[in-house]
């Protein structure tokens, strides 16, 4: 039996890659998005969902249900992105960050653990970030929301065992998708004091978006975990100095480290 697969945020980069990928494989996909729209060039089934919205969850998560009579795995991936000095950064939307990034995928993976909990299995991927295992600059708010979100799936993975379902992050790098575009980015503000530093470093981020590598990656890593017996709990998957910057912020000192990163940032 083909194993039946939500996939949130899947009209665009990552989580469209995932389910063209996946439903090639033979899966049974649905992606989401706000306003979906039908890929004549994928077998994917789009349909409305809105991590903001609980009715929006529980209708498309009931509508999976009620097609095919289960649903095997969750791969949790909308998400926003955000730039900007903290200083200088609106709190609304901080807020609407990790309501998005944090409280409402969370709110996904309420929705969806009933229907695991009753098959006696399942699994959650919960999409967070190399990001979130530091605090980078101008993208403090960003790396925060999905450094929560590491932490609460390790929570879920706890608590969730005992039912049979496994909760999983998996953390990318820089991917060439057009997440920059859909970023709120705090304007460079003439009397900022970080206005210069910030406007160079915004350059800086879309570059290393644009230069990224190809969302197939991630997904032969997302079909990878589902094909996997003993999982991990983080897997992380970008370029070897988006990983050793992981493990150089486990043994270094962190003024060492906090000066590695401010010198790459230029501040």
């Amino acid at each position: 039996m083909s194993k039946v697969v939500l996939i949130t945020g899947a009209s665009s980069g990552i989580g469209k890659a995932i389910g063209h990928y996946l439903s090639n494989k033979g899966f049974v996909v649905y992606g989401t998005s706000r306003n979906p729209k039908e890929d004549a060039t994928s077998k994917m089934k789009m349909i409305a969902l809105d991590v903001l919205d609980t009715n929006s969850i529980e209708k498309a998560v009931g509508s999976i249900i009620e097609n095919e009579g289960r649903l095997d795995v969750l791969v949790n991936n909308a998400g926003m992105g955000i730039t900007g000095p903290v200083e200088d950064t609106p709190t609304s939307e901080m807020r609407r960050v990790f309501n998005t990034n944090f409280f409402g995928s969370l709110d996904v993976v309420k929705e969806v653990l009933p229907q695991m909990r009753e098959q006696g299995s399942g699994l959650v991927i919960n999409v967070t970030s190399i990001a979130g295992y530091m605090g980078l600059p101008f993208r403090g708010i960003y790396s925060a929301s999905k450094s929560a979100f590491a932490i609460a799936t390790e929570a879920l993975s706890m608590e969730a065992k005992q039912f049979g379902v496994d909760v999983v992050s998996v953390a990318p790098g820089d991917f060439a998708t057009n997440i920059a575009a859909g970023r709120y980015h705090t304007p460079v503000f003439e009397d900022s004091a970080y206005k210069e530093k910030y406007k160079e470093n915004l350059a800086l981020m879309n570059t290393h978006v644009d230069s990224g590598m190809n969302p197939v990656v991630l997904a032969k890593k997302v079909d990878q975990i589902i094909n996997t017996k003993n999982r991990k709990i983080h897997y992380k998957v970008g370029g070897f100095m988006e990983k050793f910057s992981i493990v150089l912020k486990r043994i270094l000192p962190d003024r060492a480290y906090e000066k590695l990163l401010m010198n790459h940032y230029k501040l």
